[in-house]
């Protein structure tokens, strides 16, 4: 690896401040001590040595602090600010271009108001387990500058049963006032169809609130929804929404951009038959298409052995089952 890139590797290590990251980074200033690569060596050390920046005071933090959340609330929600999600996706063209316009019309949100027209604030998300859900809505909180406020149905269902429904109030009446994104994570443990019969009798009840909250949500922020159903839902639930966007598995094009961002900062061989890779890997969810990069990446590193390999992508592949 060229000491231009280590060096700009090492600071956002550094910056990062996470001690698996800084222990991997410990290991290569020995590697290259060994190799007699003695100046370089020292310049790492410098980099990692100095303090890191701490985070500014204001803003997303301010906003963060804001939320007056009982013990109980925290018990099924999670706050993140913006400077920490993840935004890289990739996506075809057609669902990029239905992200790309929720997010302009929360920035031109004043210029709209103005001309009596509202912005896509209640969005759904749906396709099957790691095509990029929870992604997407890290992507949209990032790029509109809002913080996360994450909500597991699982978790309201199996710890506070009976009161599910005043729990949903509460947490809608937390970001009535500051902007937020509101992330109902796997809400298909609520938002079931009230006539599947094998549900208790306060599952309809629930349904009924949230549908309530869903047409009565004024936030200042966005509201995004997930499922991986789409057949099991309440039909009257879609059309609470302003924008249902199904997030596919990725096609051959994407398993392709997903495979190479996510080797974009190691070496890999030149010579790979990259057509090959995306058919073994056809039908993969995007999570497990990262996953096949990242698990050749380490091998190859473990094994002192870059750049990775073909191989290295392939025994990746059959090791995660993901081969026709």
């Amino acid at each position: 690896m060229k000491a231009d890139t280590l060096k700009r590797l090492f600071r956002l290590i550094q910056d990062a401040e996470h001690p698996g990251l800084r222990s991997l980074a410990q290991s290569i200033v020995e590697d290259e001590k060994k190799v007699g690569h003695t100046k370089l060596a020292k310049q790492l050390e410098t980099i990692l040595a100095k303090t890191p920046p701490q985070p500014k005071s204001g803003g997303a933090s301010r906003s963060l602090s804001s939320f007056p959340l009982s013990k109980k609330q925290q018990n099924f929600t999670s706050l993140l600010p913006p400077e920490v999600l993840r935004h890289h996706m990739v996506l075809p063209d057609h669902v990029e271009a239905r992200f790309q316009r929720v997010e302009k019309e929360y920035a031109a949100r004043d210029r709209l108001a103005r001309h009596g027209l509202n912005y896509r604030k209640r969005i759904l998300l749906y396709g099957p387990p790691g095509c990029g859900k929870s992604l997407g809505a890290e992507r949209l909180a990032r790029n509109t500058g809002l913080p996360l406020m994450k909500v597991r149905f699982d978790a309201v269902m199996s710890s506070f049963f009976g009161e599910t429904a005043s729990n949903l109030r509460s947490v809608f009446d937390a970001v009535r006032t500051v902007p937020t994104l509101l992330f109902l994570d796997e809400c298909d443990f609520v938002a079931r169809s009230r006539t599947v019969t094998n549900d208790v009798g306060e599952m309809p009840r629930v349904v009924n609130t949230l549908l309530i909250l869903l047409e009565e949500y004024q936030a200042p922020g966005l509201l995004l929804a997930a499922t991986n159903l789409d057949s099991a839902l309440d039909p009257a639930l879609f059309r609470r929404f302003d924008e249902v966007l199904e997030v596919p598995p990725p096609g051959p094009e994407e398993i392709r951009k997903l495979l190479l961002m996510s080797l974009s900062t190691i070496e890999i061989e030149r010579d790979i038959d990259w057509t090959d890779l995306v058919g073994r890997l056809e039908g993969a969810s995007a999570a497990r298409v990262v996953k096949t990069a990242q698990d050749a990446a380490k091998s190859a590193i473990l094994s002192d052995r870059l750049p990775v390999r073909e191989q290295d992508l392939i025994q990746a592949i059959e090791d995660l089952g993901a081969a026709r």
